[in-house]
């Protein structure tokens, strides 16, 4: 820094050749750290740039996986109390372990699903449901890739879904193959805009559906909306499109029997597939847990990765913070001599130095938690992509500022304390 232009009385003496100790001390520090600042805004700003990029990505980082952590609880990984699906792939980040499972996995079918249901004590409730993408039409109006669910009645049930208004199908309608639909908000909205949809024909595919309820709405999951579909009896599904469609078999545990139901459930399709008591399931069973399990392994991959790449921001600061104090020590050569001949102690001039470094990077700190803070509320507000600004980010700046302005600063400082007297007084 330049040369400090603070009359003695703000050194480490003063006129009187008494010591400032304690609290006045280090805020008289703290007032020529900032008196500093001030004098050379450009530079200052530069100096911080590498901290005020590192704590911005560090908590910006935070916030999306905070957020992520949040929206992931609340709309995606709930299946609902109790509640696990067998399906014909299993969650697996490994693609060439895909790969492997396309060509060994068979498919799931509805009749799996009445075997667990013969056979699962601790099943309280069984459901099947296929997915297909279709065209719906009402009148002049369309929509394109609309999601068909053919499911059995008690899905809704299983899985913690309402109607909002009208009714969900029933058990006779799955039984005898009718032709109604429970349609999704999104779908309501833009086919009867200001109108009852209950009662009126929707053009599904090829076929005509009576319309019996719509669905609660449930918004988006990462941009993607939850309520663009119809729901239509499975069996009615299968009469459309063949019974030789891979399925998922939603599952509702009996209360307190979970990892019973997932036992015999799993049991049951290792027989129905013939396989030997060591090999490895060829179909996947998938339940909350494991869903979250994955997400936080992900998250955790996110941050380590995250962190590293910050932490060269940070670690490339705290040098550039270092360089700029070892020329400050150079500037203020005579200064220190001066201190050092009115009665200043070494560890007077350290603490000095070490203050100012230390304030230099609450300052990058600070700057930093301002504008993850815009970045995490752009993020929120213009972008599917959640994002939560954690209360603890200042402590959390501030302590990682602090470490790196005494470790970064602590060699200047130190250098500036051994400076003999006699020979400061002398530079020029």
């Amino acid at each position: 820094m330049a040369a400090s232009t603070t009359p003695l009385n703000n050194l480490a003496v003063d006129a009187t050749g008494e010591r400032h100790h304690g609290t006045a001390g280090f805020f008289e520090y703290v007032s020529v750290a900032m008196d500093s600042l001030r004098a050379n805004k450009l530079r200052s700003f530069l100096t911080l740039l590498g901290i005020i990029i590192g704590i911005t990505s560090i908590i910006s980082v935070i916030s999306i996986i905070n957020g992520l952590d949040i929206y992931w609880k609340q709309k995606v990984s709930n299946f609902g109390p109790n509640t696990f699906v067998i399906t014909q792939f299993p969650i697996t980040t490994n693609f060439d372990k895909f790969i492997e499972m396309l060509k060994r996995n068979p498919e799931v079918h509805s009749e799996d699903a009445e075997s667990i249901r013969r056979q699962c004590a601790s099943c309280d409730q069984v459901g099947v449901e296929t997915h297909k993408e279709v065209r719906v039409r009402y009148q002049n109006r369309s929509l394109e890739q609309i999601d068909m669910g053919g499911m059995t009645p008690n899905i809704m049930e299983i899985e913690g879904k309402h109607v909002e208004y009208g009714r969900s199908l029933t058990d006779w309608e799955e039984d005898h193959s009718r032709f109604v639909t429970v349609i999704g908000s999104e779908v309501a909205e833009k086919l009867f805009p200001g109108a009852d949809p209950i009662g009126k024909d929707l053009q599904v595919g090829d076929h005509w559906f009576t319309i019996v309820g719509v669905g609660e709405k449930r918004g988006t999951v990462f941009g993607f909306s939850q309520d663009n579909y119809v729901k239509v009896p499975f069996s009615t599904f299968q009469k459309i499109y063949g019974a030789r469609r891979s399925v998922n078999i939603s599952i509702k545990a009996r209360q307190g029997e979970m990892q019973r139901a997932e036992d015999q459930a799993r049991l049951v399709m290792r027989n129905r597939h013939k396989l030997d008591y060591h090999a490895e399931d060829d179909f996947g069973l998938i339940t909350s847990e494991g869903v979250n399990e994955l997400f936080n392994s992900l998250t955790r991959i996110i941050f380590s990765v995250s962190l590293f790449v910050v932490g060269i921001s940070l670690v490339v600061g705290g040098i550039v913070i270092m360089n700029i104090m070892l020329v400050s020590v150079v500037e203020r050569t005579k200064e220190i001599g001066i201190r050092k001949a009115v009665g200043a102690r070494q560890q007077d001039v350290i603490n000095q130095f070490l203050v100012e470094s230390v304030v230099l990077c609450c300052a990058g700190g600070m700057g930093g938690v301002v504008m993850a803070y815009g970045i995490s509320w752009l993020i929120s507000s213009f972008t599917p992509l959640p994002s939560s600004f954690p209360l603890w980010a200042p402590i959390l700046a501030f302590v990682l500022s602090t470490i790196i302005g005494v470790f970064f600063g602590l060699y200047p400082a130190r250098r500036a304390g051994k400076l003999d007297p006699i020979e400061a007084l002398r530079a020029e």
